[in-house]
């Protein structure tokens, strides 16, 4: 064979393989649910706050839209990611991914977030919390998944337009009792991980930010220096008096903002700081954001607005 040939035949390869590369990413991010092995965890650490009652089936993994899944956690974990020591600052965040409380979309809303907080010099806690069951098979995880966020039935012909009604809050205290346990632990590490207990916040995403919420209005134990509820429920809530920062974002056209100020109108009355940023588009669970969309922007007006806070300045006395 001529190297003219040999050329030819690379160059046929290569086209071949980015076709396939091309065509696996393709398949990846089209929606549908694909099995997955469970990755290593091995910075892992079990919090001991028990299991899931009445929950048959045992943790597992899949992918979606090109992002990993875990779903069925009856064992809670915190896994720290660091920042590098030059640049840590003290501020500590636990990081709750999303799911609708019976999956987590734990890249996209987890690991990928801790990873940016690490460059602005955050520790960051990536909070994997116990979830309702889920059925065993994918196909029935799929089923489960469709009639989760199937759209209310049509009003018949002439009926006057009520409001669908929404589905009852669910029981957060296996959660709570989660996110209670990952906060006393940081605070108990503090100093081998380089963390100012005063300065621990929480950023949530859809069922998180909903945890972070919760954690927020009900715990008796946590006390964040700042909270993050990214594309949660807008609904208005009774604010503490000695509430923390808030800060929000969502899309206009996320099916949980339905033009809803309630959240943002409740800290403001209550004389609390809040900041709220609404984007034209970017739909739901957007994570650190996609291209092409106003959202792919959120993550850095909020470490700018935690930098107007003082949550970027080094610590005192270093």
């Amino acid at each position: 064979m001529t190297l003219p040939e040999k050329l030819m035949n690379l160059t046929k390869t290569a086209a071949l393989a980015s076709l396939l590369a091309c065509a696996t990413s393709a398949l990846a991010q089209d929606g549908t649910i694909y099995p997955l092995d469970a990755p290593a965890e091995p910075n892992a650490i079990a919090l001991g706050t028990g299991g899931v009652a009445n929950q048959p089936a045992k943790e597992s993994w899949f992918r979606q839209w090109g992002e990993p899944m875990v779903r069925n956690v009856t064992t809670a974990t915190l896994t720290p990611f660091l920042p590098d020591p030059a640049k840590a600052n003290g501020t500590a965040v636990i990081v709750a991914p999303g799911g609708g409380f019976r999956w987590l979309s734990i890249n996209n809303e987890g690991w990928k977030i801790a990873k940016a907080l690490n460059d602005r010099g955050i520790a960051a806690f990536v909070l994997k919390y116990r979830l309702q069951p889920t059925p065993d098979t994918l196909e029935g995880l799929k089923q489960s998944m469709n009639q989760m966020f199937a759209p209310p039935a049509p009003a018949p012909a002439g009926a006057p337009a009520v409001e669908a009604p929404r589905p009852p809050s669910p029981d957060l205290s296996n959660q709570l009792q989660d996110a209670e346990a990952a906060y006393a632990m940081i605070v108990s590490r503090a100093r081998e991980w380089n963390v100012d207990p005063k300065r621990i916040g929480m950023v949530g995403f859809s069922a998180g930010a909903g945890l972070t919420m919760h954690c927020t209005l009900h715990s008796k134990t946590m006390k964040f220096a700042f909270i993050a509820p990214i594309y949660g429920g807008m609904g208005r809530v009774d604010v503490p008096k000695d509430a923390p920062p808030l800060f929000v974002a969502i899309a206009a056209n996320d099916f949980l903002f339905r033009g809803e100020f309630g959240l943002i109108r409740s800290w403001f009355l209550a004389g609390r700081p809040v900041e709220f940023h609404l984007y034209q588009d970017g739909g739901h669970g957007f994570g650190m954001g996609y291209p092409g969309h106003p959202t792919y922007w959120w993550f850095e007006p909020f470490t700018h607005w935690l930098d107007v806070n003082g949550f970027l300045k080094a610590r005192a006395g270093e």
